[in-house]
């Protein structure tokens, strides 16, 4: 390469996957509200603890998404900027 250096940010690594998996999440939901005979909503049961069929329980889906975006940020930014530096030496 041209021998710059760069470091994924873990932060913002979180926030954008955060963000992407809210709008996955929200876009699932549509569909599933719009065609409902699916089944989508098992896999939600397992994935997100506390989802219901209610305002309050799309709400905490909607967090929670958000949240394993913003772990999965703050876990795989660290390890991966731990490898390239340890490939460049």
């Amino acid at each position: 390469m041209n021998g710059l250096t760069s470091n994924l940010r873990p932060l913002q690594l979180g926030f954008s996957l955060g963000t992407f998996l809210v709008i996955g999440y929200l876009a699932c939901l549509a569909l599933s509200i719009i065609v409902p005979d699916r089944g989508l909503h098992q896999a939600w049961l397992q994935f997100y603890p506390g989802f219901a069929w209610t305002p309050l329980g799309m709400l905490i889906g909607v967090v929670e998404a958000f949240v394993y975006g913003l772990v999965a940020g703050l876990v795989f930014a660290p390890i991966a900027n731990f490898y390239g530096i340890a490939n460049r030496a």
